[in-house]
């Protein structure tokens, strides 16, 4: 029964992205704007609440049909699945490591999409290195005194609240053992959106820098009512994150693909459908498999999310080569479309300037691959 109602949820987001997104997404790209009439049938979708248990409001997703939901949105747009990605990083942080009250507090409201979640963790100066941010929260008495700065902070601006990673013991050693996380709403204190950063794509979507300027915040808000369990919590919900970022790149390369194959059989040149000729076939062939390859990745890895079996490995791998399969992908789309695809006519554009946020976002590939590594190290010792 729950395999059926996780088919009709997946198939009315692609109804949704069919009807909706796809109709209006290269408009709005472009002029940079906020999608709040697609955000808010979100909303009502419940998609908000994707993987927040039922008994908090949400719709209890597992985490694999939650990566198809991620590649349909993406197949629209994929800024889309940016605005539900760090919300709920900071849901599952809140569900597997905050307090009873902060769980009743926080996840009903947020699986409605009433409170809106990102995640503060990276800095000008610490993005995949976390142990070396610098913002620190000092108690003082039955509060916490935030200061520090964040740097390309998804939901910033028209989000209600973030997940801020600050140090409450910059002296610990290792560093990381220093680190914590806060549940921090927005108020009139703070935090300050400071700016919003112009990008190359993932455009429509606020990405911002954020200022904690001596901002005070009940003791309550450190998630799970304990210092220094900050960096463990963190990198347990990024393997939620890099199985979103690898269901997007898989979304924006079935697009992409998509956009080619059928421009091929449409276009003609020497007279018969580029799609006849050899040099197209081969590429399209190859945009088709590393899409194919790339999807069972994903699976793999939130099969394995589901189980509750650590998957750093797995999640990875999936976001090391869907990402990278995205980006050439992309290119080879444009190759086929050849002068229409490098004009705002067709959204092949879009997908290529979109294509390297997935390589960078949640950790830079450079990164997948040393985590890999280690963990190929620690499961075939010499």
């Amino acid at each position: 029964m729950d395999e059926v109602i996780d088919r009709e949820i997946v198939a009315a987001v692609r109804r949704f992205v069919d009807r909706e997104v796809i109709p209006s997404a290269s408009e709005l790209e472009h002029r940079d704007e906020y999608p709040h009439a697609l955000v808010a049938t979100m909303k009502e979708l419940g998609l908000f609440g994707a993987t927040i248990p039922a008994e908090h409001g949400g719709l209890g997703l597992s985490f694999s049909t939650y990566a198809r939901i991620m590649e349909e949105l993406s197949r629209g747009w994929m800024s889309l699945a940016g605005v539900i990605n760090s919300h709920l990083i900071m849901a599952y942080i809140i569900t597997h490591h905050g307090t009873d009250q902060q769980k009743k507090y926080f996840l009903p409201a947020m699986a409605r999409g009433e409170k809106r979640g990102g995640l503060a963790l990276t800095e000008p100066h610490a993005g995949s290195d976390v142990q070396s941010i610098r913002t620190v929260a000092m108690r003082r008495g039955d509060s916490y005194v935030l200061s520090g700065s964040k740097m390309f902070i998804t939901n910033a601006r028209h989000g209600t609240m973030l997940a801020v990673a600050a140090k409450t013991n910059p002296k610990a050693e290792p560093a990381y053992a220093g680190i914590s996380m806060f549940a921090v709403e927005k108020g009139e204190a703070g935090p300050t959106v400071s700016r919003n950063i112009k990008k190359l794509g993932y455009k429509g979507i606020d990405t911002c820098e954020v200022l904690l300027e001596d901002l005070p915040v009940p003791a309550s808000s450190l998630i799970g009512g304990a210092e220094g369990q900050g960096f463990k919590q963190v990198m347990s919900a990024l393997e939620v994150g890099r199985i979103n970022v690898a269901a997007r790149a898989v979304g924006v390369g079935q697009a992409a693909f998509e956009n080619a194959i059928r421009y091929a059989q449409q276009r003609t040149a020497f007279g018969k459908p580029i799609a006849q000729h050899q040099a197209v076939q081969l590429m399209l062939a190859d945009m088709g498999t590393r899409i194919e390859a790339a999807r069972l990745l994903v699976i793999n890895a939130a099969r394995k999310k589901d189980a509750g079996e650590r998957c750093d490995v797995e999640a990875g791998m999936a976001k090391l080569f869907a990402s990278e399969a995205c980006a050439k992908i992309s290119l080879d789309a444009m190759r086929v479309l050849a002068g229409y695809g490098f004009t705002q006519e067709f959204p092949v554009e879009r997908f290529y300037r979109d294509a390297p946020l997935m390589m960078i976002g949640e950790g830079t590939n450079e990164i997948q691959a040393l985590v890999i590594a280690r963990g190929l190290l620690a499961r075939y010792p010499a």
